[in-house]
């Protein structure tokens, strides 16, 4: 219940991506808190990757808490987060991007690099989620006692 908010006001144009901020974010830092303009995610709705909120991800599915499916306008890129409860007080969370290469493109050099620059970013995110969601579940323990 602290980790889902986090991913569904993930973007550019919403909260961020938690990483490295001058270069996912444009220099803007990502939020430390939930924003509840974000938290009622549709399908179809547009996982911002660009300054103009136009292109990103689409929402093909999701669950609630559990997990959240993007795609990309082709369907050839998705990008799944899942949580995976260890036990009572602990969740995995695993974040896995799928994409089908164009070899004979102009472009697979640039998506080659992304890649792997992807595997930093990525990274630094994911930590950042567990950081701001760690501190959300310590706020709500001290806010019920």
């Amino acid at each position: 219940e602290h980790i889902f908010p986090w991913i569904m006001q993930i973007g550019v144009t919403h909260a961020g991506w938690y990483s490295i901020d001058l270069l996912d974010n444009l220099g803007k830092p990502s939020a430390e808190v939930i924003l509840p303009e974000f938290q009622h995610p549709q399908i179809g709705n547009i996982i911002p990757m660009s300054p103009d909120g136009k292109n990103g991800m689409i929402i093909k599915n999701f669950l609630p808490d559990q997990w959240m499916l993007w795609g990309n306008k082709t369907d050839d890129m998705t990008w799944v987060w899942g949580l995976y409860p260890i036990d009572e007080n602990h969740t995995r969370l695993i974040t896995r991007v799928r994409l089908k290469y164009h070899w004979l493109s102009p472009s697979i050099i640039f998506e080659l690099l992304v890649e792997f620059t992807d595997i930093i970013m990525m990274r630094k995110c994911m930590f950042g989620i567990q950081r701001r969601a760690e501190r959300l579940a310590r706020e709500a323990e001290i806010s019920s006692t």
